[in-house]
């Protein structure tokens, strides 16, 4: 066998050696994986409800054992995309109890190793796009009603996916990362408590028990001036009393990242872009319609996920 020049054999190494790394790539090496659920744009995690918290590491088994996943926020039924490109392969059983959400499926590639757990895959093996349809969110409110429906996201090697996650927000959303008061005389952005009519946290009872608070109060007292929470365009009017009484009056603001309903308010207008803190409407009448009540604005966010972190994070600060 004739011997190899030095730049043959310096070529090799490198050929080789590239190979080597390719076929070992680190876990964490690329920047953020893409947007996994329609409906939130973010990779919104879940928080905490009456099923437990959705963070890695929060506690599981009555505190005996950790979450090693990640709840990425998704409605039931929305569509589900692949948050990096690989190979598929599944199907990979959670619950192995064969419930309404015991399915998910694998992604191998791109220097990840990823289990997507409570969707339906449209297919089993093969390959896949970033960004491509992988799915769709099972019903997961069937197995456990009032928890917030997710997408269980966890690593091969169990070690923390949130980083990868969170980065995906567009620059917008970062440089709002928190949302400006919402209430003139709320600098805080004060969440209701409760009162005779009931509470004003997010998943507080709601129809004698029956049903969930899928929203936030902030207390503004009637006639005050209330602010854009973040940049976006807006829409409606939105009514959620449908009945015409002093109050059923509202708008919705989508953008920077965000999706949210405003309700009680009067809007200077329906239609349109409006920035960060400027004038959005007033607050609405609302001791005519519940004479006593602690007197708030109704924000939902579009999802139906919960905004109290997005509020809070203004809290002593102003813009």
């Amino acid at each position: 066998m004739p011997a190899l020049s030095l730049v043959t054999l310096v070529s090799l190494v490198s050929t080789v050696f590239t190979k080597q790394l390719d076929a070992h790539l680190p876990q964490h090496q690329h920047q953020h994986w893409a947007q996994i659920c329609s409906g939130n744009p973010t990779n919104r995690i879940r928080g905490c409800d009456k099923y437990g918290c959705g963070n890695f590491g929060a506690h599981r088994h009555g505190g005996k054992g950790k979450h090693v996943g990640v709840d990425v926020i998704c409605s039931d039924g929305a569509t589900v995309y692949a948050p990096f490109s690989g190979q598929l392969s599944g199907p990979i059983r959670f619950f192995h109890n064969g419930n309404a959400i015991d399915d998910g499926v694998q992604i191998k590639g791109a220097g990840y190793c990823v289990k997507l757990v409570c969707i339906h895959p449209i297919r089993y093996h093969g390959q896949i796009q970033r960004g491509q349809q992988l799915g769709k969110m099972l019903p997961m409110q069937k197995v456990y009603p009032g928890i917030i429906s997710h997408i269980h996201v966890e690593n091969c090697d169990h070690s923390d996916p949130t980083h990868l996650l969170t980065p995906a927000v567009p620059p917008s959303a970062q440089r709002d990362g928190r949302w400006a008061a919402v209430c003139a005389g709320n600098p805080t952005n004060e969440i209701r408590g409760c009162d005779k009519y009931g509470c004003g946290y997010y998943g507080a009872p709601r129809r004698d028990g029956k049903g969930k608070h899928q929203a936030v109060d902030v207390i503004c007292a009637d006639g005050a001036t209330v602010y854009a929470p973040f940049s976006g365009r807006l829409s409606g009017p939105v009514k959620f009393f449908h009945n015409g009484n002093a109050i059923d009056d509202g708008v919705q603001i989508r953008g920077s990242g965000f999706c949210v309903k405003l309700l009680c308010i009067h809007p200077i207008k329906y239609n349109g872009v409006i920035s960060k803190g400027q004038v959005l409407g007033r607050m609405l009448p609302m001791q005519r319609v519940f004479p006593g009540i602690t007197s708030h604005i109704h924000i939902e966010n579009c999802d139906h996920s919960d905004p109290t972190s997005n509020l809070e994070r203004g809290k002593g600060q102003r813009d």
